[in-house]
């Protein structure tokens, strides 16, 4: 099931469901710590007239989405069966860390009438069912779950006055399903204390007249301890959960809007998507550093883990899209992160966990009987260029300094080195794609880009020798890349590996292949190699089953449900192509023509704006993990590159 929306502040990030509950809890790290997850979920329910309506029962048609420029969720749930309306907004706090709904409550009938609103909270604390407990504390009016040192109070109030029900007990065990289930009387037990698997339900009740409106506030504080999460709650009840609100959707509205593209003439649909993958993307950053894929955990019902981890790879991505946009903070972050992440050997490995431990894997360290890095070489190479955009953007050569001989060099010594002395390109890694082990055309692109950047910092400090000596290894990997990897015929490979001393040619068409070519400036955009792979690309991979969306390469298997065509069409992939068409683009018709790939993402993105990893290619609908923080730092970059080449071709003004 994918998810619709996301909320965060960098320490908490939370996603809902289809029907507005919450589905993933990250606390107290983005992606560390999912203390909802898998099965579990908060539900919301009505108890009118004799009966419990849960959300997700199908009484209610729920629409959700955001309030523009913000990420404060705005969610209508409306049930013409039931003659109510509920109208959630909904924060994530981001001075501190609460999660706060805003509920309307909309009585549509004719009559007056006496209802209850409920709350049920389903943790397993630290993505553990044994050892919770949850107990009603009535000196705070809440219901306080922990274990160790997470802590969750929850409370709720509607006019000042604090729900008037409430009960705790076991969830999956011992054959019982769930407190929630407590809640189907109208009444619940008052249950005071349980432990081990457990859950919570709170009630308010309402009275509330025919066509009128009565409101209830609720809210989660997470902290570390009892007397931090005591002090949210009572800062909540003096300063008023309509503050937090306030106060976050002026932030919010304040940071995502940095540059006005009024002057571009441009659909208005383009620069919201744009706005919404900005605050997507943070709502993916941890405070600390890391930048993880997705927080999306319904990917375990079909698989053996979650993207909730920083694969240095696409969190480099996201920072070239920040670094585009404007936003700096996170780059210095992320690269300080990778410096303290970093091999002594100056790569980088598969995936951290936002605590900068190492996460899991399935490259191993040992092939054909010899030790062999677990790595994905362009992961490591990749983080050089985002430094190298990082200075482009701010000129801050002090951080430069901090960082050459602890990474830049040890990175760049690396790459220098890992390379076969024969054809002067990369020993053999994984491929960006993580399924295959060889030398690609993409990985050896990102180090030559890589080595190229690395001699340029080299070179502004004074370190000459280094500067000509990676530069000469760059020199070296693109005339290996122009040899080994195109065909005397101008076939762009994916890449080539050595049987039994004999060099074997991959030959499958690979969107990653044309796009490091030409995103890493290994060949210029007109030369008529690159025209040809971009062609080949295009031609070979367009899913035309599902309007017209790109395919990773030839016979791609991964969450594919058809035998025939490509396999399915990533958002990623079909933005690569739009990209290098926007860059090429010599007149207005041209880009406009590129930019029908844009109207081809908007039409994938969900009501809320947000873009998944992949798209079913028979029935488009979203595969995989939603969002896909990587998915939106494309839409970004390509966005981006569209705004420059109007302002190039004189249709835009400076922005």
């Amino acid at each position: 099931m994918a998810r619709s929306l996301v909320l965060g502040n960098g320490n908490v990030l939370v996603c809902y469901d289809e029907w507005a509950q919450v589905r993933d809890f990250h606390f107290p790290q983005v992606g560390l710590e999912n203390h909802v997850g898998e099965q579990l979920m908060h539900r919301i329910g009505v108890f009118v007239d004799g009966s419990i309506h849960w959300l997700s029962d199908g009484a209610f048609d729920v629409s959700i989405t955001y309030e523009a420029d913000t990420l404060v969720a705005e969610v209508q749930a409306r049930s013409t069966q039931l003659d109510l309306e509920l109208h959630f907004s909904d924060i994530v706090y981001n001075e501190h860390d609460i999660y706060v709904r805003h509920i309307e409550v909309h009585n549509t009938a004719q009559h007056d009438r006496d209802l209850k609103l409920y709350f049920n909270q389903q943790f397993h604390i630290s993505e553990s069912h044994r050892g919770d407990t949850a107990y009603y504390s009535p000196e705070l009016h809440a219901i306080i779950h922990y274990k160790g040192r997470r802590v969750f109070l929850v409370s709720a109030h509607t006019n000042d006055t604090y729900f008037d029900d409430y009960s705790v007990g076991l969830l999956g065990i011992e054959g019982k399903e769930g407190t929630w289930r407590d809640a189907e009387d109208g009444h619940l037990q008052k249950s005071g204390i349980e432990h081990g698997s457990v859950d919570s339900v709170i009630g308010v009740s309402l009275f509330v007249r025919s066509k009128s409106t009565r409101t209830v506030s609720y809210w989660i504080a997470a902290g570390e301890s009892y007397g931090r999460v005591e002090k949210m709650h009572r800062d909540i009840l003096t300063r008023g959960p309509e503050h937090l609100r306030r106060t976050t959707r002026d932030f919010w509205k304040a940071w995502v809007n940095r540059r006005d593209f009024e002057s571009c003439n441009v659909d208005q649909r383009y620069i919201d998507l744009y706005h919404r993958s900005l605050l997507v993307m943070r709502t993916h950053s941890d405070n600390r550093g890391a930048i993880i894929a997705s927080g999306d955990s319904s990917i375990l019902q079909s698989g053996r883990d979650t993207y909730s981890y920083c694969w240095p790879r696409d969190a480099a991505y996201i920072i070239l899209a920040f670094l585009q946009a404007g936003h700096v903070s996170s780059s210095k972050d992320f690269h300080a992160f990778c410096n303290d992440i970093l091999t002594n050997d100056g790569y980088l490995l598969h995936k951290y966990r936002s605590d900068k431990s190492l996460g899991s894997s399935w490259h191993p360290w040992v092939r054909d009987g010899r030790a062999q890095p677990p790595i994905q070489e362009d992961e490591t190479a990749i983080t050089l260029l985002t430094l190298g955009e990082h200075y482009e953007r701010t000129r801050d050569v002090e951080f430069i300094e901090d960082l050459y001989n602890p990474y830049i060099k040890r990175v760049a010594d690396f790459l220098t080195r890992y390379r076969d002395a024969k054809t002067g390109l990369p020993l053999p890694s994984h491929d960006l794609w993580e399924e295959q082990f060889g030398t690609f055309t993409y990985t050896a692109s990102t180090v030559y880009a890589a080595l190229i950047t690395a001699a340029g910092f080299a070179d502004t400090l004074g370190k000459h020798v280094a500067a000509k000596r990676w530069a000469s290894a760059a020199d070296e990997v693109q005339r290996g890349i122009l040899k080994y990897l195109i065909t005397d015929d101008g076939q762009v490979l994916k890449s080539i590996r050595t049987e039994q001393s004999a060099m074997v040619p991959d030959r499958t068409v690979d969107a990653s292949s044309f796009y490091g070519l030409f995103k890493y400036n290994v060949l210029d955009v007109n030369d008529p190699r690159m025209v040809r792979a971009y062609e080949t690309t295009m031609s070979k991979l367009t899913v035309s089953n599902c309007s017209d969306g790109v395919a990773r390469y030839e016979g791609d298997n991964y969450f594919r449900t058809g035998n025939y065509g490509p396999g399915n069409p990533w958002i990623i992939t079909t933005l690569w192509l739009a990209e290098f068409e926007i860059v090429r683009a010599k007149t207005a018709k041209e880009v406009h023509e590129a930019v029908n790939r844009l109207d081809w993402v908007l039409e994938r993105a969900n009501e809320a704006g947000m873009l998944a990893e992949q798209y079913d290619m028979a029935s488009c609908a979203p595969v995989s993990v939603t969002p896909l923080a990587w998915s939106h730092a494309a839409y970004v970059t390509t966005f981006l590159a569209y705004i420059h080449k109007l302002k190039k071709l004189g249709l835009c003004d400076s922005v």
